[in-house]
């Protein structure tokens, strides 16, 4: 992908994260960080955690969080380990974040995936992005390919909306779902977001009607 899709997208991630007001954040497959780097400079969010199973690439991102303001970097921290394993550790944040995670996982371990993070870390909020098979044709990518040797699958809108819409009937969150990065009118985004979130406790202060 482009660097200028690339920054769209980032730039619609940060902001999907902003919306939900989430003061904690857990990135799961950080990569080398460029989602941690711009949430560390999110005046709201007051903890991050960046996840990744690739060693190599936490080692990329702690030399770049060492170049952010002290305030900034305290603020961060990451962990290697695997997004399809919910452990203590990875609970009780308010916003998980999956940005061009998911399409690295084997399909069969989708539902790992599931279960890890909707049922077992629980956050009040997940930020999903993929890509949308259906734009790779302005992309050049011939049909049948993948974007990336790294990826297993790649899904157009309807697929990635079934997903979405099936773990949020399962686990009793709301979810929506729409295009990110380079709109096209008839093929979308070149990638597609799901936000997730749990309905809002009730306040049980005010008496009943």
């Amino acid at each position: 992908m482009t660097s200028v899709l690339h920054d769209e997208r980032l730039t619609a991630a940060v902001a999907a994260v902003r919306a939900t007001g989430a003061g904690s954040v857990l990135d799961l497959g950080c990569g080398d960080g460029d989602l941690i780097l711009r949430l560390a400079g999110e005046p709201g969010i007051g903890r991050i955690l960046g996840l990744d199973i690739d060693r190599a690439a936490l080692t990329r991102l702690r030399a770049r969080l060492d170049r952010l303001p002290d305030a900034a970097r305290a603020r961060v921290t990451v962990q290697a380990g695997s997004m399809i394993e919910a452990s203590p550790a990875l609970c009780g944040f308010d916003c998980a974040t999956l940005i061009e995670t998911i399409e690295h996982l084997a399909p069969a371990d989708l539902s790992r995936l599931e279960r890890a993070v909707f049922a077992g870390m629980r956050p009040r909020s997940v930020v999903v992005t993929t890509p949308n098979a259906e734009f790779n044709r302005l992309l050049g990518v011939p049909a049948q390919r993948m974007r990336h040797p790294g990826h297993r699958f790649e899904w157009d809108r309807a697929r990635f909306a079934r997903w979405a819409g099936g773990i949020a009937a399962r686990h009793g969150y709301r979810v929506r779902t729409g295009p990110v990065a380079g709109c096209h009118p008839d093929l979308g985004g070149a990638s597609q977001m799901a936000v997730f979130a749990l309905p809002a406790a009730p306040d049980r202060s005010s008496p009943g009607v």
